[in-house]
């Protein structure tokens, strides 16, 4: 890749990024673009610049994606009750489509050649963000630093950075032992004492939520509206999608939700154990099932559950611009065109309960299901034809003497 002359780096502005921005000077002689992504992540994004124009660059995008975030990726996830393996609502990995999207749009409007990101040769990120952008823009260079360099360890990061004068921030109080990653969705913690998956997750490691112990004893309710499958308004008051997240974010972790100690099955082949904290997303999963509940056909939604596995596999594998992902989309975005209405719940002690749900679009008919009398509104003797009909198979079997009893 010698004839690169302009890469676009994904960049936070820390260690890692500040010393590729010089590598890349240094290995592929070419200028450096640098893109930061304001996600919801907690920390200011703006210092960015000074550290990039301190390395020597001309051209620096930093962005507010929140909006457009929320919007665009973690409502229509949430819109298939998406969760991996079961457990993990996919913080990390929805942000890197939104990412590696940018990444090549600014490679399109500066003219550059390549990208580069700091994601490692072990983990699930370099997939996601490279799939993206191969997807949107087939011909691109990508260089991955950390699949080609030595620099293989902190220590040998800081030595680079003396060496070439790159200014390191030494933030006051005890460093994180923890890889961390966080946006508005969720923040993640890998390394450190978490290596070793019988070790419990240290009480101080947790940033946005408290323990169930330390949740207040009174419980707090929260009325979510939802449009065509997504929150619209918190307690009657309407809000953007990013305003609906971080609201959730802050109630839910006052009251201890969200927590998760996972080990999970990366696509690269190995297992990780991780921790996160998803207080929004696990109130917002619970919240739509909820609503989705009086508002879908049977047959509907069971057709969405049994897709949302591959559904979520296909994002945390980082195939979000796939064809595949693109038609579920389609079929799970046109079966939330009635998912209207209002979900109560009620938030104690780390748990999400639902107590309420209400729509004008919903097909649960009081006169059919009571339990007092319902006017004729079902004639119960039908039943007995319906369970006929579906026990036929069986009964045949049974009249061939094939024992059903027999392992």
């Amino acid at each position: 890749m010698s004839d690169i002359k302009k890469v676009v780096l994904a960049y936070s502005g820390g260690l890692d990024t500040s010393v590729i921005v010089k590598w890349l000077q240094e290995t592929y002689n070419c200028e450096v673009v640098t893109f930061t992504a304001d996600l919801g992540q907690g920390e200011e994004v703006e210092p960015a610049r000074a550290k990039a124009e301190a390395l020597g660059v001309k051209e620096i995008y930093i962005e507010d994606l929140r909006e457009e975030f929320v919007r665009d990726y973690v409502f229509p996830m949430f819109r298939a009750n998406t969760i991996y393996e079961g457990e993990y609502l996919l913080g990390t990995s929805i942000a890197r489509p939104l990412i590696a999207k940018r990444l090549i749009e600014i490679a399109n409007e500066t003219g550059a050649d390549a990208i580069s990101h700091g994601a490692t040769g072990k983990g699930n990120d370099q997939v996601r963000f490279e799939l993206g952008a191969y997807a949107l823009k087939p011909g691109v260079k990508v260089i991955a630093p950390w699949r080609e360099w030595d620099l293989n360890s902190r220590d040998k990061l800081m030595d680079y950075c003396e060496q070439h004068d790159i200014a390191v921030d030494f933030k006051k109080g005890k460093k994180s032992p923890y890889s961390m990653d966080a946006n508005l969705l969720h923040i993640s913690y890998e390394g450190g004492v978490l290596e070793d998956p019988w070790t419990e997750a240290e009480e101080d490691m947790w940033r946005w939520s408290v323990s169930a112990e330390q949740a207040p004893d009174k419980a707090t309710y929260l009325d979510l509206s939802y449009e065509k499958g997504d929150i619209v308004a918190i307690n009657d008051e309407a809000m953007s999608p990013a305003t609906v997240l971080e609201t959730l974010n802050k109630i839910g972790g006052e009251n201890g939700i969200g927590r998760l100690d996972i080990v999970e099955n990366r696509f690269v082949g190995m297992k990780s154990r991780g921790c996160y904290e998803t207080p929004g997303g696990a109130i917002m999963l619970r919240a739509h099932r909820a609503i989705e509940s009086i508002t879908l056909d049977r047959e509907a939604a069971h057709l969405k559950d049994e897709i949302m596995p591959r559904y979520a596999k296909v994002i945390y594998n980082g195939f979000w611009w796939s064809e595949e992902r693109k038609m579920m989309q389609a079929m799970i975005d046109f079966s939330q065109r009635h998912v209207n209405g209002k979900v109560r719940v009620k938030l104690y002690k780390g748990n999400v309960e639902v107590v309420g749900r209400s729509s004008d679009d919903s097909l649960f008919d009081e006169s059919i299901a009571t339990f007092e009398d319902d006017a004729g509104a079902y004639d119960q003797q039908d039943a007995a034809g319906f369970i006929k009909l579906n026990a036929l198979r069986m009964r045949i079997a049974a009249g061939k003497g094939r024992d059903l009893l027999e392992d």
